[in-house]
């Protein structure tokens, strides 16, 4: 049994709500989530330390950092996946135990390759069916995301890009408040990247939180309403581009992007 399957089974409770959007309550929280000192230590390794961040509702939130900086430990630890060595994932000021996050949010992990021997339009079919999404908004995520000529194809036969923009649709097909999606634009080309991006972009409009594990810096900077960067497990930086690059002293500097500011606090 493949893991996203187990993964997917866990996620269908009696709370999910049937459709894609949800009713935002009222008044509208300050933050969807808070993480506070959340840590990850693997025998004398410290993968991820001290982290603490807010996800505000609407916003696109970009988690920065270079292969092996703990960003896929961090997305795992706020998803319940793995079982944090310190720290509290919280909302409205208490905290959510890794058994119910599944409620708030939805996780999808990079590289992973769910039925593989399946056709794209059945992979569809059965999250929709599980998350009860009606057949309009699956058609309008299918659009969206050029996904029509990949229907009758097996995911095995997918290449990475289009592999890629199937993982993006099952997250988008989910009624979660709150998305994580683990290097969404990771095989992606120009085109692609920026179609993706314009539709990411419409869910957030629409009331929906994202929080995105980006390392490809100029797509950061293009699509996050907010970034967090991570550096060897720690935080360096929480803020918009504008106010990072104030923090790190390169405000003035003419064309200074996230890549000056990155190498600045680290």
């Amino acid at each position: 049994m493949v893991w996203l399957l187990v993964y997917e089974r866990s996620h269908r409770t009696a709370e999910t709500p049937p459709s894609l959007h949800v009713p935002a309550a009222e008044p509208t929280p300050a933050s969807v989530i808070d993480v506070e000192k959340l840590s990850k230590r693997y025998g004398a390794l410290w993968a991820l330390r001290g982290a603490s961040f807010s996800i505000r509702p609407a916003q696109i939130l970009g988690l920065i950092g270079p292969n092996g900086s703990g960003k896929t430990t961090l997305f795992e630890c706020v998803a319940g996946v793995i079982p944090s060595t310190e720290g509290h994932v919280m909302s409205d000021g208490r905290d959510i135990a890794p058994e119910h996050r599944k409620n708030i949010l939805y996780y999808v992990p990079d590289r992973v390759r769910p039925w593989p021997d399946q056709r794209v339009d059945w992979i569809l079919t059965f999250i929709s069916g599980l998350y009860r999404t009606t057949a309009r908004r699956r058609q309008e995520v299918i659009e969206s995301l050029s996904l029509e000529p990949l229907l009758t194809a097996k995911l095995r036969e997918l290449s990475k890009g289009e592999h890629k923009r199937v993982l993006v649709a099952i997250g988008l097909l989910t009624p979660h408040r709150l998305l994580l999606l683990d290097e969404p634009f990771d095989g992606l080309d120009l085109r692609q990247t920026h179609d993706v991006m314009r539709v990411l972009r419409e869910h957030a409009a629409s009331g929906r939180t994202l929080f995105l594990s980006i390392h490809q810096l100029t797509d950061a900077a293009r699509i996050c309403d907010r970034v967090i960067l991570l550096s060897n497990g720690r935080i360096v930086g929480d803020g918009t581009v504008n106010e990072l690059r104030a923090r790190a002293g390169v405000s003035g500097v003419t064309g200074a992007g996230l890549e000056e500011v990155f190498l600045a606090l680290t």
